[in-house]
């Protein structure tokens, strides 16, 4: 009986479930929507709250940039309180909105992902388990951004006045910032991949972080096969969609404004759709290495795991003369 390629069976499950794609679309680009709205809407409010007097308008109009500064610097003094206030409250409202809003989408998404490969087999889930993973992917994301603002700081440090050293500073950031990215995606993906195992088996957030690893362990040349080929998938919708800006942008002379930003846009959310629905993609591919027999690391020598990577199966047997 012929194995079942778990990249396959992803590639295949955005063709014949395209509303799981749709949805994810939704979902994701009705949030988003939603904060740009609310972050538009509070900061017009916190700009009708501050005081301009006709002097500072006066400044304002000469277009003069060293008196048009001077006006702004008196407009906005003080108001750095209200600013912080703000952010603050924002921060912690849309954090939680998203925290709840992703666990419905992902859960809804694996429900029907496990019901796709397993008709017979309906799934429940844990909601206070996804949302402790997508808490955690919260916390993981604000860690890696306070540690981008630490490695500028340890960056500039050491470049002084009396001693500059711009390009020591530049090396010393964008190293500290591949560090911080890879711990930060690594993570990140880890918390992504635990959610199967709160939809598939009820388990509780700790434990199917716990599941994801030895996920991992068990059947690295499928999990390996599935993150590479879907990688590859996510990277040519990356060029096309860089190749296709080239085309507005290369008529900015002779088209009006409006219609190369509008150009720019339609390929930026064409991209993004083709981003969800891959990614929709690799998630079904997860599912279904997920549902696969364990096969033990100690058993798996140095060519089954190079069989397995290439091949995208798992546990293939050894051929005599191979």
């Amino acid at each position: 009986m012929a194995r079942r390629s778990p990249t396959l069976e992803g590639f295949k499950a955005i063709f014949r479930l395209p509303s799981l794609g749709l949805a994810e679309i939704a979902w994701r680009w009705s949030f988003g929507l939603a904060i740009t709205a609310l972050l538009g809407f509070s900061f017009r409010e916190y700009l009708s709250t501050l005081p301009v007097t006709a002097g500072e308008m006066f400044l304002l109009r000469t277009r003069q940039p060293g008196l048009m500064f001077q006006a702004l610097a008196r407009i906005f003094q003080g108001s750095a309180p209200r600013v912080v206030s703000a952010t603050i409250v924002l921060t912690l409202t849309l954090t939680l909105a998203w925290i709840v809003v992703a666990s419905l989408g992902r859960a809804a998404a694996l429900k029907a992902l496990f019901e796709y490969f397993h008709e017979s087999k309906p799934r429940s889930w844990r909601f206070a388990s996804l949302m402790g993973l997508n808490f955690f992917r919260a916390v993981a994301l604000f860690a890696a951004l306070i540690s981008y603002v630490g490695a500028m700081l340890l960056a500039g440090s050491a470049s002084s006045a009396s001693d500059p050293s711009p390009g020591l500073a530049l090396l010393i950031f964008w190293t500290l910032a591949l560090f911080i990215s890879l711990a930060w995606s690594t993570l990140n993906w880890f918390l992504s991949l635990a959610a199967i195992f709160v939809v598939g088996d009820r388990k509780t957030t700790f434990e199917a972080l716990g599941a994801a690893v030895k996920l991992c362990r068990t059947h690295r040349g499928p999990i390996a096969a599935v993150a590479t080929w879907f990688g590859i998938a996510h990277a040519v919708a990356f060029m096309g969609a860089t190749s296709a800006a080239a085309f507005p942008l290369g008529l900015a002379e002779v088209l009006p404004a409006a219609m190369v930003l509008g150009g720019l846009l339609l390929v930026a959310l064409l991209y993004f759709a083709v981003a969800d629905f891959l990614y929709v993609g690799r998630l079904a591919a997860f599912v279904f290495v997920s549902e696969l027999p364990e096969v033990q690391p100690a058993i798996l020598n140095h060519q089954s795991l190079e069989d397995d990577i290439l091949s995208d199966v798992p546990g293939l047997p050894q051929t005599a003369g191979a």
